[in-house]
Formats: structure tokens, sequence, C-alpha cells
């Protein structure tokens, strides 16, 4: 068994002071900046590849770059922060993501940029998990943390959003450039706020070791993942490739449980992830990320390419999206998650997700914004306020503080999964729902081409409801009834990683 640190108790009972909340500023605009890169980048892409002059098959890597690097190192960044502390590790992955970032925005080459675009995932591998656990360990009364959630799920849900709307702005007024110059500023003020906020903690007893083979299997494992994923994006389900790497991810996996199980220092212990409760958020995590992907993706598109929205005009149009699940957030936290539990509040989410989804699907070619569009995006929003900080509240909590860079690690881990998940399966549906639309409206005119494509777009919906019918009745099922929503107070680590279902009240 690993040893571990035990939380201080007058640390655990402490109210929140005015520097935990400005504790929780710097760790939003961390997570803003993280969640966010993705879409900013997105939008600029085909400015950048107009620029640097690469082609249509070299552009995806610009993407997948960032996807691979983060999503294989998020458990070890996670748990380098438990080892190195997490203030120190904060403002490491702050400086490295702003370097790379300026890295990317003055390059002048598709390997250079690609190269920067690893490097950003790399260290928003480190950075993400460590914000995660700095808000986790530095808010710990049921009332604050929930507050202090509810703007963290917020910002987690919204910041695709948000990176829709910059990232127009950005490439239509400025140049791509700036997409990625931009998170040198952000991370200015994170980087100070860091320094003048996030508090130092002491260790006590001896310094835990890094476990090297669970490291490896398991980054072997996610990297395997996520590429056989974006390879079904681009190549499709029927490519050898994508099958060999996603068989290997399986084989490592579980290599990597049966290593976990005998460790003397395992990476993740599995008292974490095989806890009723938390087990339940993971998935809703992965579920969600995987529905979501269709809104941000498929309604952009619908937005831009059959409405001929600007990029400004498709941010803006996300904005009642954002404001909205702000508002179901703070409502979730702060008066329904204490008073239901998950249990009911992230099933009635998944719902509203799936009501929200079918509620695109008969968007057509001559549907309005106000009408057709603005109410199911004001029902996604609700959805995601509802789901995302009640699931990453619960994934967290009750984990020792020794392990809380590791366990949030696994809900980032969760949602990147879910995206890349996401990304691979409703692209194929929807590309060979558009191909099989073609085949049998002929002669392609124009406006059967457009059809086709909205076609496609109500079938990758159609199955973004269906991700989130099935995230419904998992996490109704999964979900202790009444599980309460407060850290305890003293905390026996040693017990906990004794005992598959730790610190969450029945």
């Amino acid at each position: 068994m690993p040893p571990t640190t035990s939380p201080v108790q007058a640390v655990a009972q402490a109210p929140a002071t005015t520097r935990h909340w400005w504790t929780l500023a710097t760790v939003a605009l961390a997570q803003l900046m993280v969640v966010l890169d993705s879409t900013v980048v997105n939008i600029a892409l085909p400015s950048a590849q107009a620029d640097l002059g690469f082609t249509n098959a070299e552009r995806q890597w610009i993407i997948t770059a960032y996807s691979l690097a983060f999503g294989s190192l998020l458990l070890l960044g996670g748990r380098l922060s438990d080892l190195m502390g997490r203030k120190r590790t904060f403002i490491i992955g702050m400086i490295g993501f702003a370097a790379a970032s300026a890295l990317g925005g003055a390059a002048n080459s598709f390997g250079l940029l690609v190269g920067a675009r690893a490097l950003q995932g790399a260290f928003g591998a480190l950075l993400a998990p460590t914000a995660l656990a700095v808000l986790t360990t530095t808010f710990t009364i049921p009332k604050e943390r929930a507050r202090a959630f509810g703007v963290f799920g917020a910002i987690a849900g919204a910041g695709g959003a948000v990176g829709l709307l910059l990232g127009g702005f950005l490439t239509q007024d400025l140049s791509w450039r700036w997409s990625l110059y931009i998170n040198v500023f952000i991370a200015l003020f994170a980087i100070v706020g860091a320094a003048l906020f996030v508090t130092s903690v002491k260790r006590s007893g001896p310094r835990p070791k890094l476990d090297i083979p669970g490291t490896v299997l398991v980054s072997g494992a996610l990297f395997s993942l996520v590429y056989g994923f974006s390879n079904a994006e681009t190549d499709g389900w029927g490519s050898p490739l994508t099958w060999g790497f996603l068989a290997a991810a399986v084989v490592l996996l579980v290599a990597f449980v049966f290593w976990q199980r005998r460790a003397a220092h395992p990476l993740l212990p599995l008292a974490i992830v095989l806890d009723r409760n938390r087990g339940a958020a993971f998935i809703s995590v992965l579920i969600a990320g995987a529905g979501m992907f269709g809104i941000f993706l498929f309604v952009t598109y619908y937005m831009q390419t059959t409405l001929h929205f600007t990029p400004i005009q498709t941010g803006l149009g996300f904005l009642p999206m954002i404001a909205m699940l702000v508002t179901s957030a703070q409502l979730s936290t702060n008066i329904f998650l204490p008073r239901f539990g998950p249990k009911l509040m992230v099933p009635f989410g998944m719902t509203l997700g799936a009501i929200g989804m079918l509620y695109l699907t008969h968007l057509d070619q001559h549907s309005t914004y106000a009408a057709d569009i603005l109410p199911p995006l004001l029902i996604l929003g609700f959805a995601m306020g509802s789901i995302m900080p009640a699931s990453i509240q619960t994934a967290t909590l009750g984990v020792d503080r020794a392990f809380a860079g590791v366990a949030s690690a696994t809900v980032n881990t969760s949602q990147q999964v879910g995206g890349s998940l996401g990304t691979a399966l409703l692209n194929t549906l929807a590309a060979t729902a558009a191909a099989d639309y073609l085949a049998s409206h002929l002669p392609p005119t124009p406006s059967v081409v457009t059809d086709a494509a909205v076609h496609s777009y109500s079938v990758a919906y159609l199955w973004g409801a269906l991700f989130f019918a099935v995230g419904a009745v998992i996490s109704a099922l999964l979900f202790r009834r009444r599980g309460r929503v407060a850290v305890p107070v003293a905390h026996d680590s040693a017990a906990e990683l004794r005992s598959p279902e730790p610190a969450i009240a029945h």
C-alpha cells in the first residue's frame, strides 16, 4: 500500500477566506485557457492552413498532436502534481503552456506548429488536473465547495463555446496567430495569481515514489485510445490501424489494472475509480463529453455553411447557451445538488440533454436562429449545467489529499476520451448519412448537397440524444441514493485505499 499523507484537520475545517476566492479565480483562468484552446484553434485552422500552406491531409495533425499529448499524459500530470506540490506544478504548467502557445503563434512552418501543439498538450496535461486538485483541496466546507465547483463546472462546460466566439473574433479581426498568443496573456494573470494566492502545503512523512511501469502502461493505453479514435475519424472504422490501436489500448489498460492491484506505489489506486459514486461520475463526464461534441461541431457547421453566419455571429449564437449553463451550474451546486444528490441531478441533466438533441433534429435549410436554434441551445445549456458540476464534484469527493491530483486527472481523462469518442463516432455516422442521402437523391444539385449536409447533422444529433439517454439510465442506476456532498473532516487515507467505497455516506 502506498505511503500517503493525512490531511491536516485545521485546513480541512477552515472556512474559505478572500484568499481562497482569489485562488478560485486563478484556477478558473487556467481551466478556461485549457478548455477553450481547442475550439479557438479549430476556428483559426483554415486561416493557418492558407498561411503556412499545409495540405488537408496534414491539417488534422494540428488538432491530433494536442489531443494525443494531452490525453495520454493526463494521469501522469495529475500524479506529478501530487508528488511535486500543486503550487509548483501549477506554475510550471502555466509557464510551459504559455511558452508553447507563443512558439505556435510564431511558427513559420507546419512542423513547428505541430510540435508547439504537442507541447501545449503535454503542459495542458500537467496543468488541467493540477487546477482541479487545487480546487478540491482548497474548498472543503460543503457550501463553499458547492459554489467553487459550480464556477469550475460552468467553465468546463462553456469553455468550448467561449472559444468559438473568441476564435471567430481573433481570426476575423486580427490573425490566426492570436488564437495562440492569447494564451500568453491569460497565463500571465494566472501565474501571478498562483504565486500570490495558491497555498503551498508542506509534506509530512516519506516522499511517495512514482509508479514508472504504471505510468508507461496507462500513457501507452491512452495514446492508443485517442489515436485510434482520431484515425477512425479520418480513415474510417474499417481501417486496420484504427482497430490495431484500439485493441492495443484495451490490452494495455487491462495490464495497467493488473499492475495497479500489486504495485507498492500505484499511480491510480483502484479504490478511487471503484467507488460507486465516483465511477458513475467519471462515466457521466465521459458520456456528456461525447454528446456535447455534436452541439459545438455540427451546430457550428450548420450555422456557418447552411445559414451563412460569420464566425463571430456563430460565436455570439452560443452565448445564450453559456449564460444558461452558468445559471444552471450555480442553481445545481448551491440548491439542487445538496438537496437531491447526484442520483437525481445527473440523470435529470442527461434527460434534458437528450431532449435538446432531439429538438435539433428538426433543423432544415429554412430554420431561423430565434425559433429553431435558440430553444434547444438553452435546453442543452441547462442540461450541461446540471451534469458537469455535480459529476466533477462527486468524482473528487472524499479522495485523500495525497491522491487529489490523479483523481482530478481521471476526470479530465474521462472528458478527453469522451470528446475523442464523440468526434470519431459522430463524424463517421454523419459522413455515412450524407453519402447515403446523395446516393438516393441524384443528380447532386446544390440544394441536394445542402440537404444532405443538414440530414447528416440530424443523424449526429439523433445519436447524441442516444448518448445522453444511455447516460441518464447509467447514472440513475449507479449513483448512490442520497449520497452526501461533503468532504469528511477526519479522514483515514489508509482506510480509503483499503475500501472500494470510501468517504461518501450512503
